[in-house]
């Protein structure tokens, strides 16, 4: 049975494997950090307050993370809205987690907030964070997987 035979399977009682709450929480990160990376950056470049920036990259966050989850379900024949309700339930809990746990992160690295673009320590620090949020919601997406919560409400729309 491949993980994806599994994770349909859900109900309880099929086994939730790490590998299906890593590609969960991978797919959650890819919109996460596109808009956390976005946000970061047209902070940083308009010198935007530090607080300023957190709040655009969390909005940019939610955005894209949402976005992307909504782009395979509208494709499986959703409509706008229904998609937007499945991104909801699959996202909402993985996302926040990995922003908290990202922006906190980014926050407590002496510099980070301050640094420029060109600064590797504006770069690392993101990197940083971003492989810290995977591993704390990693786990997080497991439990909620194992128990029909999360990514496993878009599975049923592939």
């Amino acid at each position: 049975m491949t993980d994806h035979d599994s994770h349909q399977n859900h109900g309880g009682h099929a086994p939730t494997t790490w590998s299906m709450a890593a590609q969960a929480t991978l797919h959650c990160l890819t919109g996460c950090a596109i808009g956390e990376v976005l946000g970061m950056v047209i902070g940083t470049a308009t010198g935007l307050h530090n607080t300023g920036t957190i709040i655009l990259s969390i909005v940019l966050a939610f955005i894209f993370g949402y976005a992307l989850t909504m782009r395979g379900v509208i494709r499986s024949g959703l409509s706008f809205s229904a998609a937007f309700k499945v991104a909801l339930a699959a996202d909402t809990v993985s996302i926040a987690v990995m922003e908290i746990i990202d922006n906190t992160v980014i926050v407590a690295v002496p510099g980070a907030m301050d640094a420029q673009l060109n600064n590797w320590l504006f770069w690392g620090s993101l990197a940083f964070s971003l492989a810290v949020a995977f591993v704390v919601t990693t786990p997080i997406n497991r439990w909620m997987i194992s128990r029909g919560l999360g990514h496993a409400v878009v599975h049923g729309h592939h």
